[in-house]
């Protein structure tokens, strides 16, 4: 199947990490009826709450890259010292159902998935409101390891970095004004595309007449 010709339709949020990405995706999965969650494969141990085959499919590297040989991923990277995938048949199934898939991967992930989803895909990248909210949120969430809480605020300043690379930039400073402004540019864009459709047919129809 050709994801360009495909009615459903792609939106990449990515995010360093701190800045609250997985909840801004929580509450649009929500508030959109049609929304899907791409769940991705992924090496690392699941965490506190999450669940198999609902927020991550979790796996050892074997089976992993099996997947990578057998072309069975969009794209794949590493993060963290761990894999993560987005499962090909996932995307394209649920494009033919015209559904809001909601992409939640980094900035490498972005890219590749840019490359072969174009006419049908956005990206959002959400900004802290500061480096030093970001901190304390990093510190907050790893008072028992504060090395760790560095490491990822290192790695955060290097994520950042990758904004322009995308359609959007939100900055995540308060909640229900950052899902409701990601949820009025997804509106605008499938408006926007449908309307394009619409009037490539009947440009075709005119010429045909002619």
């Amino acid at each position: 199947m050709s994801a360009k010709r495909a009615q459903g339709f792609a939106v990449i949020i990515s995010s360093p990490s701190g800045v609250g990405k997985t909840t801004v995706t929580k509450q649009i999965l929500k508030k959109i009826k049609k929304s899907k969650l791409s769940v991705s494969w992924t090496t690392r141990t699941p965490r506190i709450n999450e669940k198999n085959k609902k927020d991550y499919i979790f796996t050892n590297k074997k089976k992993f890259f099996k997947n990578v040989k057998n072309k069975k991923f969009l794209e794949y990277a590493k993060v963290f010292n761990n894999y993560y995938g987005t499962p090909k048949k996932a995307i394209y199934d649920n494009f033919k159902k015209g559904k809001i898939i909601i992409l939640d991967i980094d900035w490498q992930g972005s890219k590749k998935v840019k490359k072969i989803i174009a006419e049908n895909c956005i990206s959002i990248f959400l900004l802290p409101p500061s480096f030093a909210t970001l901190k304390q949120r990093l510190v907050n969430r790893h008072k028992k390891d504060l090395r760790l809480a560095a490491k990822r605020f290192s790695y955060a300043k290097r994520d950042i970095k990758h904004w322009r690379d995308y359609d959007y930039v939100i900055i995540n400073k308060k909640l229900s004004i950052c899902v409701e402004s990601i949820i009025k540019i997804i509106n605008y864009r499938i408006f926007a595309r449908d309307l394009d459709i619409i009037a490539g047919k009947k440009i075709k129809n005119i010429i045909k007449i002619k």
